[in-house]
């Protein structure tokens, strides 16, 4: 398995002045110490440090599957790589 073909991390960010909105969302895939793979999100707005939500799978591919879905949500709603 080449993992280097798929991201592993995301970072983004939704900037409007007009609206104050200035916020940023991570995405990140890990592999724990007992060899599952966690999605690690972390959200809020941009210089505070937000929230942090972990989700388990027990291998790389649905975690990456995740990954991009929850991307995709996240550009439909005005959020651009950083």
């Amino acid at each position: 398995m080449q993992l280097d073909m798929f991201p592993t991390d995301l970072h983004l960010r939704c900037v409007d002045h007009t609206r104050n909105k200035h916020r940023f969302y991570a995405l990140t895939v890990e592999r724990t110490l007992f060899g599952e793979w966690v999605l690690v999100r972390q959200w809020g707005r941009i210089g505070v440090g937000g929230r942090t939500r972990r989700d388990f799978y027990p291998s790389i591919g649905p975690a990456l599957d995740a990954l991009r879905d929850l991307a995709q949500v996240k550009r439909r709603r005005g959020y651009t790589p950083h």
